[in-house]
């Protein structure tokens, strides 16, 4: 059993989906506070930050901790959770018909072990539909997802190629935890 520090329901999916034990204990870490624009640099910033608030809350006397956070870029530029219907446009728009990274940082850590992971995944989309657009932002799924993607849905059928794990895409590389559980 490990709890996990976040409130994603996709990276309780995840989890779920490899049958992996966790309670879920979200946080409350201010990722605006962070200045950056380097897509890793923030990544890795945003999944210390909510870490070391939940680690001083539950520490890993009791449960594993495991902690993460995903970024989008393309075009070298840093996209994060879309703050409207119209950014997360301009985002899908971006990634249209162009080569897209998703970057994980996972913190895991337990009485014995400190594992940090730094992960990307690489898609090359096709040209996305227009009207499969709006219907995605009339949704809603794309808000409160880094870079407003979702690759095991909106832009599933839109993959031309793809480097890395989907479940590092998703927010959480859960192949390169299991060894250590």
């Amino acid at each position: 059993m490990i709890r996990l520090g976040s409130n994603s329901p996709t990276r309780a999916l995840i989890l779920k989906n490899f049958g992996i034990d966790f309670i879920q204990s979200g946080g409350e870490f201010d990722e605006d506070s962070i200045t950056t624009t380097n897509p890793k640099s923030f990544c890795y910033e945003a999944t210390k930050g909510k870490f070391d608030e939940l680690y001083k809350k539950y520490t890993v006397k009791e449960l594993p901790l495991l902690v993460a956070d995903s970024v989008v870029t393309c075009n070298n530029e840093l996209l994060r959770k879309a703050k409207s219907i119209d950014d997360a446009r301009r985002m899908l728009n971006l990634q249209s018909q162009n080569s897209t990274t998703v970057i994980t940082c996972m913190i895991y850590k337990s009485l014995n072990l400190e594992l940090i992971d730094i992960s990307s995944t690489t898609y090359e989309f096709n040209k996305f539909d227009e009207k499969h657009i709006q219907e995605y932002l009339d949704s809603g799924e794309c808000m409160g997802k880094a870079g407003a993607i979702m690759v095991e849905g909106f832009c599933k059928p839109y993959i031309k190629s793809v480097k890395g794990y989907e479940s590092t895409a998703m927010g959480l590389c859960v192949e390169k935890l299991r060894p250590f559980l």
